[in-house]
């Protein structure tokens, strides 16, 4: 297995290599992009706006177990593709153990902390009267499931390290696959009606239910992995034994998983900013902006798919110093992210209002959610291009600057538009915040991508 991956890295052509990595990445986003709409539309069926605002609320705090685990797996997977260019097999069994196992470890603290504090976390994160309840249920489950969540993450990106893309497809796909398959019999009661058809069976739990889906969706993704593992075919390890963060291990996978990280614990930030100045609006506001959110990951973990498939073909390269190898790759994974844009912002425009009436017909809610998916959908033409820059920048091991990236969309920029517009324009600013910042960062990548390939050796470009 160990061959044929390193074969799809140095030897395979560029649109080859590129549908080799890119494609499992991108489908099993796909799922993940049904897995996310899930929940809310799930939770939307029972009419209960409260409750989809519920989930609106609760996941900026989901959001840093999510970091946790890019932390530890983005950081290990692009390690380990730039150990592989460099010939370092062993490192690599210590590079994944060390990433399993902090993962879980410090993933666990959290869980417990947040399980004391979860109700005055809530509030802060813009829950109200009408919301705090279903939001406590919501993120109590999250948290029990944590270490899964956490786990299922980080065995996700370190097997797409080594070039295992379909594995790592097939282990994120199982659990999401069961999380949406369980979220009508956890969410929703027997004899409710779902697609004309009336349910023979659930348990109408409401947003318990959603949390609940998730975390069995997690277990069965984390013990395929686990199986994977126990196969003996990756060149990965879990042994406890291989477990160490010396010799330059810790730093190598947290000066590039921090970014990552930091993106999420950033976009947490950010939905905690922008629900509590949504308060003001009204639950309609904040359900309608949680809605669009969700339609507008279409766009977005595509191009993160296409651009995090291609992640460990750029770190071995770099690795190989096969620098326009590189390059090329860097290119063609550019051209297609500027494709998927385009049409996936076309195909939103024309049918703006009936994606957010697909997860609730309520007149408030979509009236709002048409003019906030129009906003978020402004820059996806050319969004993608960041992201690939951004994970070529993580292959790369360029932290800095992948921590440049990361800090600005969701939050040096971001942040401050938000106060910015709000103040000035209200409701509409908030809206817009987003996009602009979006902008600001395409071009901030762009120069600062030119600037890092004029620092290559000339001879290997």
């Amino acid at each position: 297995m160990a061959k044929d991956n390193i074969k799809i890295f140095s030897t395979y052509s560029i649109p080859k290599a590129v549908g080799a990595l890119a494609v499992p990445s991108m489908l099993g986003m796909l799922i993940n992009i049904v897995y996310n709409l899930a929940d809310t539309f799930f939770v939307g069926q029972t009419g209960d706006k409260n409750q989809v605002a519920a989930v609106s609320v609760s996941m900026p705090l989901f959001l840093f177990f999510l970091a946790l685990g890019n932390l530890f797996g983005v950081g290990g997977c692009a390690f380990i593709s730039r150990s592989l260019g460099e010939g370092k097999r062993d490192k690599i069994k210590t590079i994944s153990s060390f990433c399993i196992y902090s993962g879980l470890g410090i993933g666990a603290v959290i869980a417990v902390v947040m399980l004391i504090f979860r109700r005055p976390m809530l509030l802060v994160a813009g829950a109200t009267e009408a919301t705090i309840d279903f939001a406590g249920d919501y993120l109590f489950w999250v948290l029990i499931g944590s270490p899964f969540v956490v786990t299922s993450i980080v065995a996700c990106n370190l097997i797409r390290g080594e070039g295992a893309a379909k594995d790592s497809m097939i282990g994120m796909v199982i659990g999401q696959v069961v999380n949406i398959i369980l979220d009508p019999v956890f969410i929703l009661s027997s004899g409710d009606k779902l697609f004309s058809l009336r349910l023979p069976f659930g348990f109408g739990m409401g947003v318990a239910g959603a949390a609940i889906a998730t975390v069995l969706g997690n277990v069965v993704s984390v013990l395929y992995f686990l199986i994977y593992f126990l196969r003996g075919k990756s060149i990965l390890s879990i042994t406890p034994k291989r477990f160490s963060a010396k010799n330059g291990i810790a730093k190598g996978v947290i000066s590039v998983g921090t970014p990552a990280a930091m993106n999420n614990v950033l976009m947490s930030l950010s939905n905690i900013v922008v629900n509590m100045f949504l308060v003001k609006y009204g639950e309609s506001a904040i359900a309608a902006m949680g809605v669009a959110m969700k339609a507008n990951l279409l766009v977005v973990m595509l191009q993160i798919g296409l651009a995090q498939g291609i992640q460990p073909l750029i770190g071995y390269c770099y690795g190989a110093k096969e620098y326009g190898r590189m390059k090329k790759g860097i290119r063609f994974g550019m051209m297609c992210n500027v494709i998927i844009g385009a049409l996936v912002t076309v195909f939103y425009l024309l049918y703006r209002q009936q994606v957010i009436r697909m997860f609730i017909d309520n007149a408030d809610v979509v009236d709002y959610g048409v003019k906030m998916l129009t906003a978020l959908m402004t820059p996806g033409v050319v969004l993608g291009i960041m992201f690939i820059i951004n994970f070529a920048f993580q292959g790369m091991g360029k932290g800095v600057q992948s921590f440049i990236l990361a800090a600005g969309r969701q939050g040096l920029i971001y942040l401050p538009m938000l106060f910015i517009m709000d103040k000035f324009v209200g409701l509409e600013g908030l809206v817009w915040a987003q996009p602009v910042a979006d902008v600001v960062c395409i071009v901030i990548s762009v120069v600062m991508f030119l600037s890092t390939m004029k620092k290559l050796p000339k001879q290997n470009v």
